[in-house]
């Protein structure tokens, strides 16, 4: 399996920002790792692993990138800042990482933004924010409203960022329309121990209110919220939708 590590240093967040690439053909899996961690997360977890064979089958090449998630959402910035470092982020993938994507793809690929827990959350909301040049997701076991984060705080860029909040009042237009065309938005969640399947049933519920095409899976109780259920899904959803 070809394996290459490349970083820049980012104007968007100033600092050096690392990305494993994963394959050498196939569509564009943009993976946002969970929490607090880093770029090599599903690499030292074995999901990379779990979908190997794809990967080297030449239908899928991944792209994993770095968080910054202790410098937003999980830090002790006032909820203000947290939001504001949040959408440099937003920029920094939109801007940076999605032509890296399309430079080393050599040219404009379907492109599909994955990630567990936290991730999920980044992976869901980059598509909604993004979808003249997102094409789908697949976000496992993720919780899809900040404002646990936020201590009441509400602002522009935290209600924008918001899936539980734009989703519900977002007008007609070109970024709804692009949505609506998808085919590729796939939500899902164990129901077992530490899961809360309600934040993908609501997501699901504000999609469906929307016109937009969705994939809804609550996997069982016997699936919770760790690695052997992303070792599962992942693989399972590349499979039987790509």
């Amino acid at each position: 399996m070809n394996r290459e590590i490349h970083s820049w240093w980012s104007p968007h967040l100033n600092k050096e920002m690392p990305i494993a690439v994963y394959g050498h053909f196939g569509f564009a899996l943009l993976m946002i790792p969970t929490a607090a961690a880093d770029f090599l997360e599903y690499e030292r977890f074995h999901l990379i692993n779990a979908i190997r064979h794809h990967i080297e089958a030449g239908r899928v090449k991944v792209f994993s990138i770095d968080s910054i998630n202790r410098e937003s959402w999980l830090s002790d910035m006032h909820p203000a800042h947290k939001a504001i470092r949040h959408q440099q982020y937003n920029e920094y993938i939109r801007h940076e990482v999605i032509p890296f994507i399309h430079h080393h793809c050599r040219g404009r690929v379907l492109t599909i933004t994955s990630g567990a827990s936290l991730g999920a959350f980044h992976a869901a909301n980059l598509l909604f924010k993004y979808p003249d040049v997102i094409d789908g997701t697949i976000a496992m076991s993720g919780i899809y409203d900040i404002s646990k984060h936020t201590g009441g705080y509400w602002d522009e860029n935290i209600h924008f960022n918001n899936p539980f909040a734009y989703l519900n009042d977002m007008p007609e237009g070109p970024q709804l329309w692009h949505l609506r065309a998808k085919n590729h938005i796939i939500i899902a969640t164990g129901s077992g121990a530490y899961e809360v399947p309600y934040y993908s049933e609501h997501l699901g519920w504000l999609l469906y209110r929307l016109g937009i095409n969705y994939q809804l899976d609550v996997w069982g109780p016997e699936w919770r919220h760790d690695w052997p259920t992303w070792r599962a899904m992942l693989p399972t959803y590349i499979e039987t939708r790509f």
